[in-house]
């Protein structure tokens, strides 16, 4: 390649080849999060076409560029091309006032375009507004994707970016670069869905073990089912609260590497996989009895509700995560038909609202050595860690007493030949609470402690004592 061709104009795609992301799609994201009745107007605006909904878009939100995932190669090699003195223009799709916000946030280009209310600047429309910049000359052009074919065949220079690299094979007439090769999509999907997270569906098999029907093939089989399709249920609302997480989680320490956040999963795929998810445990939910299938409905509607709105609310989010673990066990419950006991309510939502606190405390823990005084996207600050130990404390030993009461309780000395010895499971039980509130204060738990106890090899024992004690008492 010669000088000159290496100094030719270049233009620069922003969405997916400037930054691993879509303002239009963030923008959607940050609107429907804010109000989720825009929900209803979104596909009037689409009636007028896609420019006129990016339009209206870009009204009503503002975003944040400083936390913005830039394909990190490809942002050094525009830097140099700058030093070096060479033009460079930003030409995207995304509306053109978000654009331009983002051109100054860089200071790298020269000038920046974007799409109108009545353009959609993609494609063939992109390519007329280059030449028209251009003057009907020579250019170079970096992209990231199938609209830009039609760009990269009349530019005499390709660069492809965060793209396979056969999509811009053999186009072009001059000198190919490729910068940024993404993930493969299923592997950061996967990801995404935090298959390690089902371990908290687990819950569903305990009123199986608590009403001692394990020789039961058909229950077994119904409680596999509903662990299935809880699993597949959480895992749509995972991706969502990613989705409308974005900024936030990009802000957090841990939580700024998950797929979406981080750019390694383009976002489109979250718009996909989400329905599909939950069409898909509704389906298998449908082999189970009814009940079942509207206690998943209420689950996903209340982690819906914490996704858009209750995570923001003091003691409100940590009630609400408390009420989805004992929804768990109340969905187990009804897939085998067998009541679930105020005692095992009471229980569940006493010690996951404990548990819930321990995961505020952990995370409160972390910003406030980076200088930070709160959660991004939470109503907590680090002052306010003593009461939510407080109250912690106070609903794990809520927890104990509940399991005592129901130790002594008529109806569980007639499940077991030998009652007094659940006893035992009310010390082990304090001790392992305690320890974990003693190594969240300490700054050595993990943000979610249910995960830490399954990870953790006292925990693992004092579990298993746990149940070796309950299976001796029967």
């Amino acid at each position: 390649m010669n000088n000159n061709e290496s100094l030719l104009p270049l233009y620069v795609d922003l969405d997916g080849t400037l930054i691993k992301s879509d303002l239009t799609l963030e923008s959607l994201l940050t609107l429907v999060k804010r109000n989720v009745l825009y929900v209803l107007l979104l596909p009037i605006w689409l009636l007028r076409g896609r420019a006129f909904l990016k339009h209206q878009l870009s009204r009503r939100v503002t975003l944040s560029f400083d936390s913005l995932p830039f394909n990190r190669e490809f942002l050094a090699f525009l830097e140099g091309e700058k030093r070096r003195g060479r033009s460079l223009t930003l030409i995207s799709a995304s509306n053109a006032a978000l654009v331009e916000q983002l051109r100054a946030s860089t200071d790298l280009f020269d000038a920046a375009y974007g799409s109108d209310e009545k353009t959609n600047l993609r494609g063939s429309n992109k390519l007329r507004r280059i030449r028209e910049l251009n003057a009907g000359g020579q250019f170079a052009y970096a992209g990231n994707s199938r609209a830009d074919l039609p760009l990269w065949a009349a530019a005499s220079e390709v660069i492809s970016v965060n793209c396979d690299r056969s999509l811009a094979r053999g186009v072009g007439q001059g000198e190919q670069r490729n910068f940024d090769t993404p993930v493969a999509p299923l592997v950061a999907l996967w990801r995404a869905m935090r298959p390690h997270q089902w371990l908290k569906n687990g819950l569903l098999f305990l009123p199986l073990l608590l009403s001692h029907q394990l020789d039961r093939s058909d229950l077994v089989w119904h409680s596999l089912i509903g662990f299935v399709s809880f699993c597949l249920c959480a895992s749509s609302v995972y991706l969502l609260n990613d989705l409308l997480d974005l900024n936030s989680d990009r802000q957090h320490h841990s939580k700024k590497h998950r797929p979406f956040a981080s750019g390694a999963l383009d976002l489109y795929y979250g718009f996909v996989a989400i329905p599909l998810l939950l069409l898909a445990a509704f389906l298998i939910a449908l082999f189970l009895p009814r009940p079942f299938l509207l206690v998943l409905i209420a689950y996903w509607a209340l982690t819906c509700a914490y996704s858009l709105l209750l995570k923001q609310l003091l003691i409100v989010d940590v009630l609400t995560l408390a009420a989805l673990y004992t929804l768990r066990v109340v969905a187990g419950s009804e897939a085998i038909g067998v009541v679930t006991t105020n005692f095992l309510i009471a229980f569940s939502l006493a010690l996951f609202l404990s548990l819930a606190l321990v995961k505020r405390v952990a995370e409160l823990s972390k910003p406030s050595v980076a200088g930070q005084s709160n959660i991004a996207g939470r109503a907590y600050s680090d002052s306010q860690i003593v009461p939510l130990t407080v109250v912690g404390l106070i609903a794990a030993a809520l927890a104990v007493g509940v399991l005592a009461f129901y130790v002594t309780a008529p109806d569980t000395t007639g499940l077991y030949s030998s009652p007094m010895v659940l006893w035992a499971i009310c010390p082990l039980l304090l001790f392992m609470l305690a320890r974990i509130w003693w190594l969240t204060r300490m700054g050595k738990m993990d943000e979610d402690p249910v995960l830490f106890a399954a990870g953790d090899r006292l925990s693992q024992l004092l579990v298993l004592a746990c149940a070796g004690l309950a299976w001796v008492a029967i």
